[in-house]
């Protein structure tokens, strides 16, 4: 009896994924073990959960769990856009920036930074998390926009609907850049948009948290669209998808997790972008089955980087550090590099 043929590297797609587990659960151990003064993991760790009040317990708890949970959660939330938008677009050269979502959430920061306004309607929203939560509102607006000027309903709109409002709200940034009330807070909002998850805390990985869920719920109930939307629009609707809903989903996933990825970690570049092109041989280039392998491998990816900041860090004076942001940009842009001198000799 026949079979039905598989694609290249269906049959791997699952122990791949339970690979990329192993890998991150491997990184994350890394990143608790990474610091400035040596510390006791599994100890700090468990003094932490008890309620103990030692330095360990102060480290760990304080420290290097949030950053770490704050790496593997952006990570995961760009990785996963950029393969759902990427498959959603049909176009490889996609990037989770291009809707707008991140200029709306670093414009609603940096009016919070300016202005020193807070949420009090937010209980949560005191202090350090006022800019994050400022952020996600600011990329809901963005969101709101972008949906209300491009409908959602073919590709070329959305793309072109994104770089309108990322064009519109980048200028601005620029423009709140430009009157900045004082050199010093013009500083703390470039510094804060080069992005890093060092000095935040788990109040900021609740604000991701339920982002990353809703997103990947969203997203995740589209699986079958963008399968069918590999084979063009007019196979999805004779297969019995919605391209015009399920359009909206994937970009209201999208801006979800993007807006709260740069709201509580600044812009992060290149992650959405690169890893989806990592991944995709592994999985037979099927977009539904690059979205859980494209999280895990972003959250791995962002993590090690977030390692690799802090290795750089020894050898850097004290009061200076190269962001995330920064890392991942000169990681990404030579493979970005790669990728074109890639396409031109397929082409020729």
């Amino acid at each position: 009896m026949k079979t039905r043929s598989e694609p290249p590297g269906f049959r791997l797609t699952r122990p791949f994924s339970f690979l990329l587990i192993f890998a991150m659960l491997g990184v994350a151990c890394l990143s608790l073990a990474t610091g400035s003064a040596p510390v006791p993991v599994i100890a700090g760790l468990v003094d932490w959960f008890m309620g103990a009040k030692t330095a360990a317990a102060l480290v760990m708890g304080e420290i290097r769990l949030p950053r770490t949970l704050l790496a593997l959660g952006v990570g995961a939330a760009l990785g996963l856009s950029g393969a759902a938008l990427q498959g959603l677009l049909r176009n490889p050269l996609a990037d989770p920036s291009l809707i707008g979502a991140s200029q709306g959430a670093a414009l609603g920061a940096a009016i919070v930074f300016y202005s020193g306004l807070s949420l009090p309607f937010l209980p949560m929203a005191a202090g350090e998390v006022s800019t994050a939560l400022a952020g996600l509102l600011g990329a809901g607006a963005a969101l709101f926009l972008m949906l209300a000027l491009s409908g959602a309903a073919r590709p070329a709109l959305i793309i072109m609907g994104g770089l309108a409002m990322s064009s519109l709200l980048g200028a601005a940034l620029a423009l709140a850049l430009n009157f900045a009330p004082n050199p010093f807070a013009m500083q703390e909002l470039v510094f804060w948009l080069l992005g890093s998850v060092a000095e935040r805390s788990l109040k900021h990985c609740a604000i991701l948290l339920p982002a990353l869920i809703l997103g990947a719920f969203l997203i995740g109930r589209q699986r079958r669209l963008l399968a069918a939307l590999s084979l063009g629009e007019a196979v999805a609707e004779s297969m019995g998808c919605s391209p015009r809903r399920g359009n909206r989903m994937v970009v209201l996933g999208v801006a979800i997790l993007v807006g709260a990825s740069v709201s509580v970690a600044g812009n992060i570049g290149f992650v959405g972008l690169v890893v989806p092109h990592l991944v995709r041989p592994w999985v037979g280039h099927r977009p539904d089955r690059l979205l859980l392998p494209s999280a895990l491998a972003g959250a791995t990816l962002v993590c090690l980087a977030d390692i690799g900041v802090r290795w750089a860090g020894f050898f850097l004076p004290a009061e200076r550090e190269i962001k995330l942001g920064v890392l991942t940009a000169l990681i990404g842009a030579p493979f970005f590099i790669h990728l074109i001198f890639r396409e031109r000799r397929q082409w020729r």
